[in-house]
């Protein structure tokens, strides 16, 4: 990785940035981001790190050799992304199925955009969902 660049290694890290709510999905990627806090922030800038990155590949991706392939390209497009990407974040960058056939200048443009909205907290929902309407609830759709 680049310099100022660092990896995520355990799955604390990963689960970290899944609960931190800060999520942008793209045709080719999921990016999930996480702001450091002020102590995390004093040490990764003793080493000079701007920001940490994980990538995953799930099975609905495909089988050992899709999942190394779609990470692969996932790696070579964070190079070419994270020295925009906003500082003092943890990212996980998840491939999908699309991710390894999608064309490479596309699969950058969706990174880049995901790595720009991702930080900021989703708003709110104007109408909270309710499972009393799902269907085969009590007085729900059938």
């Amino acid at each position: 990785m680049k310099a100022g660049v660092d990896g995520l290694k355990r799955r604390g890290e990963f689960l970290a940035a899944a609960r931190s709510g800060m999520k942008w999905a793209t045709a080719g990627v999921v990016v999930q981001a996480r702001p450091w806090t002020a102590p995390e922030s004093q040490a990764h800038g003793a080493r000079r790190v701007a920001v940490r990155v994980g990538f995953t590949a799930s099975r609905k991706v495909g089988n050992s050799v899709a999942r190394n392939r779609a990470r692969r390209r996932l790696r070579a497009a964070a190079e070419a992304c994270l020295p925009d990407a906003p500082p003092g974040h943890d990212y996980v960058l998840i491939a999908r199925v699309a991710t390894i056939d999608r064309p490479y200048d596309r699969l950058v443009a969706d990174l880049a955009e995901a790595l720009r909205k991702a930080p900021r907290p989703r708003p709110a929902r104007s109408k909270p969902r309710s499972s009393a309407t799902a269907p085969g609830a009590p007085g729900g759709g059938t």
